[in-house]
């Protein structure tokens, strides 16, 4: 067991600025026996590793995941105790309910009322299911079975993203009826407070131990605009009798999607 003489290493990852930078880094790191915890601090770009011998393995498996990584400072610790934080795992179980809920209600409203903007929105809800549930999921499993479900999750995401660009530009070059604009304002209403009880969830945790949970209030704060986006785009469909602002809305969250996909598949590498 690691008891004595445990030293803590400080570095700065510029490019981790998600909880997907974080899953990769664990899993990066998963296989080195000397580390005792790491410590996320992603709104600040830095990560606290506390370990116990050599660091060399470690800073250069930091430097193989191109992510700027550059160590800042190594010093004595006398802390100890790594005690996971189990209501800190229930908040996050919590948040992740929420989001894969409103991704089959905003799917199955968004179907019903022909909005793509209610659709893409979906997808990025479970976006966000797909993040909080691969952290979360098959805790003290093998990091092989996570990396297959990360792959999975990724490439299932992208094509359902591309299924909704196809199914944009066909509405984009042909006479589709309306998107039910009050259908779009109501759900994105719902998602919104949704995103709101969420973030409410995080803060409730926040603490300078738990850097994680500031990661995942960024997080959730972007689901925000984006239900903003789509309430904005259904005003606007009202507004000038067109379902091109419902089009652009999904167009900019299928794009946001497919860059959270690519993250996820950085995980499976």
């Amino acid at each position: 067991m690691l008891k004595k003489k445990m030293e803590k290493t400080t570095f700065e990852i510029t490019k981790m600025d998600c909880p997907s930078e974080e899953n990769i880094i664990r899993m990066k790191l998963d296989s080195i026996p000397n580390i005792a915890n790491l410590n996320f601090d992603i709104p600040n770009r830095k990560l606290t590793i506390f370990h116990n011998g050599e660091i060399d393995k470690i800073e250069k498996s930091i430097i193989e995941l191109n992510l700027g990584g550059k160590k800042i400072l190594t010093e004595k610790t006398e802390k100890i105790d790594f005690k996971e934080n189990e209501n800190q795992k229930k908040l996050l179980l919590t948040v992740l309910s929420i989001n894969f809920a409103f991704f089959v209600i905003e799917m199955i409203t968004g179907i019903i009322s022909k909005s793509m903007g209610l659709v893409a929105d979906s997808l990025d809800m479970l976006a966000d299911s797909f993040v909080y549930g691969i952290s979360l999921f098959a805790v003290g499993g093998t990091i092989i079975k996570k990396k297959r479900i990360a792959k999975l999750a990724g490439y299932f995401q992208i094509t359902l993203a591309i299924i909704g660009f196809l199914e944009i530009l066909r509405r984009f070059f042909n006479t589709e009826k309306l998107p039910n604009f009050s259908t779009m304002i109501v759900i994105s209403v719902f998602a919104l407070i949704a995103n709101g009880i969420c973030l409410y969830i995080l803060q409730k945790s926040k603490s300078k131990e738990e850097a994680h949970m500031k990661a995942s209030m960024i997080f959730t704060s972007n689901d925000v605009i984006i239900n903003l986006g789509v309430i904005i785009a259904a005003i606007l469909v009202n507004w000038l009798n067109s379902n091109k602002p419902d089009l652009i809305i999904g167009t900019v969250v299928f794009i946001l999607v497919i860059q959270g996909a690519f993250r996820i598949l950085k995980i499976s590498r």
